[in-house]
């Protein structure tokens, strides 16, 4: 590679983790107000000044001061290296998602599948924590992670393939290049699958079962303190910046609106954000479902329901 090559390679590297570092705080601290603004009430208001903007920095510091406890019978290895097994997958997923048709660090022609694949492994995390912690409460919402993946991956996949199938690549660029207006009313119910199934895997609310408060606690992360806690809630905020980019490229055209020669990573961002105000609206709307009612969601409701949408496309794509 020449030296232009590696310059290149390194700035888009860097452009990336500076999104990683930046959105996810964005979205948590959005995450805060819209919460206490749908709920009547006020919340921290006094940190860095207006409007409390800067609580989420100081609760960073909080966490960074708090003592590292690590249990008397823990698997030392696993239980310290859960917390990156969970967050850095994210940040590989993010690479390979394009700001616009030139703004991307990775354009691979398989990069729906690289970024389905690599948010997937972010589970894994979450699974080493419980099962190292030496915690039965951590074990069990472990287990109920494992679960809960198994059932919602495959009609995200699903949702998936009928807008790979509907643009006719696996590129991520390619699709939003091949997006329609009309696709928001054809695709609907994928990307009501998607969205379903995308909270699901992030474990948030009404899919937070792993992590039920009035049943175990805090699930996996019971036994976690520090800056290994925070690091397992900055993987959570990462995993919603990359399900609502995601999102935002499938069924909402990513860059792609009015000027998006100029203003098309705006329009991706702005899409995006949009996206993770409904994540954040659902949690504050819907109360935690039951193990069973979850799973009665995914594999007679999601599954069927993309199960046709595929076929759908598949007419459609043969009729075209």
């Amino acid at each position: 590679m020449t030296a232009d090559q590696w310059v290149a390679v390194v700035a888009r590297a860097a452009a990336v983790v500076a999104a990683f570092l930046v959105l996810p705080l964005l979205v948590g601290q959005t995450e805060h107000k819209v919460m206490a603004h749908m709920q009547g009430r006020l919340g921290p208001m006094y940190a860095g000044g207006f409007h409390g903007w800067a609580q989420l920095v100081a609760d960073g510091v909080k966490f960074v001061q708090k003592e590292d406890v690590l249990p008397a019978a823990a698997d030392r290895g696993v239980y310290r290296l859960a917390p990156a097994v969970a967050l850095v997958p994210y940040l590989v997923a993010l690479s390979a998602i394009p700001l616009s048709a030139t703004w991307v660090a990775a354009d691979l022609d398989s990069g729906l599948l690289f970024v389905l694949a690599a948010s997937a492994v972010g589970v894994l995390g979450t699974l080493m924590a419980g099962w190292s912690s030496a915690n039965k409460y951590a074990l069990l919402g472990a287990m109920r992670s494992a679960a809960q993946l198994l059932a919602y991956e495959l009609p995200i996949v699903l949702a998936a393939a009928s807008v790979a199938m509907l643009a006719g690549t696996l590129s991520l660029t390619g699709i939003a290049e091949a997006w329609r207006w009309w696709w928001l009313v054809a695709l609907a119910p994928a990307a009501f699958v998607f969205l379903l199934g995308g909270l699901a895997e992030l474990q948030r609310p009404p899919f937070d079962m792993p992590l039920a408060d009035s049943e175990l606690v805090a699930g996996p992360y019971t036994e976690y303190t520090g800056l290994r806690f925070a690091l397992f809630l900055l993987a959570e905020y990462a995993g919603i910046v990359v399900f609502s980019a995601l999102a935002a490229v499938l069924f909402l055209g990513g860059w792609r609106g009015p000027f998006d020669e100029v203003l098309g990573p705006a329009w991706m961002l702005l899409k995006t954000f949009a996206v993770a105000f409904a994540v954040i609206w659902v949690r504050v709307s819907w109360p935690r479902l039951r193990e069973d009612q979850l799973q009665r969601v995914a594999w007679l409701v999601l599954v069927p329901l993309a199960l046709a949408q595929l076929a759908v496309c598949g007419v459609l794509v043969v009729a075209r």
